[in-house]
């Protein structure tokens, strides 16, 4: 199958995730900074989950652009994905109307681990189907998950001691992969 559908449908879902996110942020009932002061950790929320949403499109972008076709196991592994990355706004909300309480930090997590372990699933089943054009060999060993699924798997029980210190570990694992791995990209430009 070709992946055009495939491309075309994560984008959509992607799109209506940052609308959905966007259209939680409230305008404050009064003209002065302190009004703005109770929607500071509704905005923080909003800017960590962006970067983590944008993080995603860019990097599934790079990763179906080293692609060739999709089959029915690569359209459920990005169903998959996509399913755990639309429960981010409902957490994003969550965490950012209770400011950073335990409970909804350590959830917001739970939610991260499980978009990051789908990617990792989507990521397989796309360099197993592409083993002749050298994606596997340009997503290589994959260190960055590894070293994310240890960071969540710390963050997510400090939650409900440090809240804030887990709310940093999320924004490491989101500046680590920050950047986008050029080495699909650049196998992709050879093949």
């Amino acid at each position: 199958m070709e992946k055009n559908r495939l491309e075309a449908f994560s984008d959509g879902v992607i799109a209506i995730i940052i609308t959905i996110m966007v259209l939680e942020l409230r305008v404050p009932h009064g003209d002065s900074l302190s009004d703005m002061m109770p929607l500071v950790p509704v905005f923080f929320s909003y800017v960590l989950s962006f970067f983590y949403v944008a993080i995603y499109w860019n990097n599934h972008h790079h990763m179906l652009y080293a692609s060739r076709k999709v089959n029915g196991c690569i359209l459920w592994a990005n169903m998959h994905w996509l399913f755990w990355i639309s429960l981010i706004p409902a957490t994003t909300a969550w965490m950012g109307v209770n400011h950073f309480s335990k409970l909804p930090v350590a959830l917001y997590g739970v939610v991260l681990l499980m978009a990051g372990f789908a990617y990792y699933i989507l990521s397989k089943f796309l360099t197993k189907h592409h083993e002749n054009y050298g994606l596997a060999q340009a997503v290589g060993k994959d260190k960055k998950t590894l070293i994310s699924v240890i960071l969540y798997a710390i963050a997510i029980p400090l939650a409900f001691v440090q809240p804030m210190l887990a709310l940093f570990i999320y924004a490491a694992v989101a500046l680590l992969w920050f950047v986008p791995d050029s080495r699909i990209e650049n196998r992709a430009d050879n093949s």
